[in-house]
Parts: C-alpha cells; sequence; structure tokens
C-alpha cells in the first residue's frame, strides 16, 4: 500500500500583498478588494530571483529523510501544473537529479491533471513502486512553479498563484501515512474553460469536487463522520465554506490557515498543508484524513486522496 515516507516544503520568506500586484494583472480596485474581502487572499509568496530550479532544490533540501538514502529512488516524478516552465534546453528536473546524485532514476514530468497533478503523480509512483522488483526503492514526487506570466499568476475572479516548493518521499508501503483511496473526477468538457465558459466552469466546480471527495471517502470504506481532517488546494476560503456546506462537512475541521499566507502555490499546496498540520500536531496514529484538488487547463480535474496517518 502506498504510503508517505516524509514530506518536506519551501516557501519564500517575502511575502507580497495583494495590492502591490493589482497593476501587473490588471486588477482594479474592486477586485483587490473582492480578492481581500471575500475570498480571504492576503499575501503571495514570490521570490523573484529564484529559477524553478531554486525553488525545487531548497524543498529538497528540507527533506531530512532522503540524505544518505539516494541510491534507494528509484523514480523521480515532478509535478506540474503547466506543461512548459522553462525554456528549452533547460530541464530542472534533470539538473536537480544531477546535483543531488540521482542519475540513476527514472526522471519524468507528469502534467496533465493542472493543479491537481500533485496527487496523480503520487498514484503514478505508487504504481510503479508496486511493480518494481526492489521492496525498498523510493520515488521522490517534487511539485513548485514560477508565477511567470499572467496565466500563472492568475485564476480571474477566484485565486491568485505564489511560489514555493514541495518534495515528497514516496516508498510501496510503510507505518504511515498510507493511501487508502485515490479518486479523480475528469471533465473533458472544460477545454480552456477559464478564458472561455468561465460561468459554467464555477458552477460546475463545487459539485464536481464534492463528487471527487465523496468517491474517495466511500472507496476507503469510510463516511466523512471519520475523517479528522481535510488539506485543501488553497484556491480561497469561500470556495471551501461552500464546499463544505454542500457536503456536510465541518469548515472548521479543513486547514484553511495557509490560504491568506501563501495563495495557490500550483500542485505543492496539498504538501503545503501537510506539513503545517504535521507541525501543529493536527494528526494522530490512525487519524483518517484527505487531501483534496482541483486543476483546470486542458479540461478539468478534481481530485481526492484519502490516507491513514
Amino acid at each position: 500500500m502506498t504510503a508517505l515516507a516524509a514530506v518536506a516544503t519551501y516557501l519564500p520568506d517575502r511575502r507580497v500583498p495583494i495590492e502591490e500586484l493589482a497593476d501587473g494583472l490588471d486588477l482594479t480596485p474592486m477586485q483587490v478588494r473582492l480578492f481581500r474581502r471575500f475570498h480571504m487572499l492576503s499575501d503571495v509568496c514570490r521570490d523573484p530571483d529564484a529559477t524553478p530550479l531554486d525553488l525545487l532544490l531548497a524543498a529538497v533540501s528540507n527533506l531530512d529523510a532522503l540524505r544518505g538514502q539516494e541510491h534507494r529512488v528509484r523514480y523521480v516524478l515532478y509535478a506540474r501544473t503547466f506543461p512548459v516552465v522553462v525554456p528549452y534546453p533547460l530541464n530542472p528536473l534533470h539538473a536537480l537529479c544531477r546535483l543531488l546524485g540521482l542519475d540513476q532514476a527514472v526522471a519524468f514530468t507528469v502534467t496533465h491533471h493542472a493543479c491537481a497533478t500533485g496527487l496523480l503523480a503520487i498514484d503514478v509512483a505508487g504504481r510503479l513502486l508496486a511493480s518494481d522488483p526492489d521492496p525498498d526503492a523510493y520515488a521522490l514526487v517534487l511539485a513548485g512553479e514560477k508565477a511567470f506570466t499572467r496565466d500563472a499568476q492568475l485564476v480571474p475572479e477566484t485565486s491568485i498563484f505564489g511560489e514555493g516548493a514541495s518534495a515528497c518521499l514516496i516508498q510501496h508501503s510503510g507505518p504511515r501515512d498510507r493511501l487508502l483511496s485515490y479518486a479523480a473526477n475528469q471533465r473533458g468538457e472544460f477545454d480552456d474553460e477559464l478564458s472561455d465558459d468561465t460561468a459554467k466552469f464555477q458552477e460546475e466546480y463545487h459539485s464536481s469536487l464534492a463528487d471527487a471527495i465523496l468517491a474517495a471517502v466511500d472507496r476507503a470504506g469510510l463516511d466523512l463522520a471519520d475523517l479528522a481532517l481535510i488539506l485543501p488546494h488553497n484556491v480561497n476560503l469561500v470556495a471551501w465554506q461552500r464546499l463544505c456546506r454542500r457536503i456536510g462537512y465541518p469548515v472548521a475541521r479543513v486547514l484553511l490557515d495557509n490560504v491568506p499566507l501563501t495563495a495557490h502555490v500550483f500542485c505543492a499546496d496539498a504538501f503545503v498543508n501537510y506539513t503545517t498540520a504535521h507541525a501543529r500536531g493536527l494528526l494522530h496514529p490512525g487519524d483518517r484524513y484527505l487531501v483534496a484538488a482541483a486543476g483546470a487547463g486542458r479540461g478539468a480535474t478534481f481530485s481526492a486522496m484519502v490516507f491513514e496517518h
């Protein structure tokens, strides 16, 4: 059974108030107030001098469990929101493997689920490890991108992207953070919906994510009440308030504290929230918790995973 062996993240110290981003994003004063007062977005993490490779290396440097175990890493997966994040011939993933002595690993990028690709990467890593002949093999799942274009900085009327990165060490089986279920609700009709049919996407958003969450809980053989915590994607607070009302889950048990501080950190949200939950002692042995994510681009994907801590 797939398990998380260790999780580490990196968030830049520099946090930019959303008001300072208004001119570059062509936001009106009313739109800025909407983000701050309605969506509860306050600051955005940014590291203007860091490259994508710098962000990933910073996250891996915090992954203490990897030190001395590099030889056990069989696969390195880079979960990305965008298919292309650097100009050719740069390749931050392969550069990272060379720098960290992971040349023996099979390294590749996963992008197909946009901001929900982090969960897809965990699922793919688990499948690869399940078929690997070495029971002690690891997979390393990375996430982290630059807010390098307007599309990579803003989800219209919904959220603002911040910068950061995460590194997650995956094993085939382990004593904690075992994956119980995974569900992905893919909506191919929302191809390029952010520019063509925003209203329809917003209308379907909550029901589609709710379906994924309920499917994952059901596949784990649980009820919503059995979940100690939900680790969300950090899109905005009001979206989660509405979703919790829809599914009948207490919003107080959704870890939303990072939303005003980091905004939406691409595929790294789940791991950022995991490290916060772990640091605060919010998860206890045997607790079941759910990780949720939504991604939009070439179609829309709504995903959820249930773990046992």
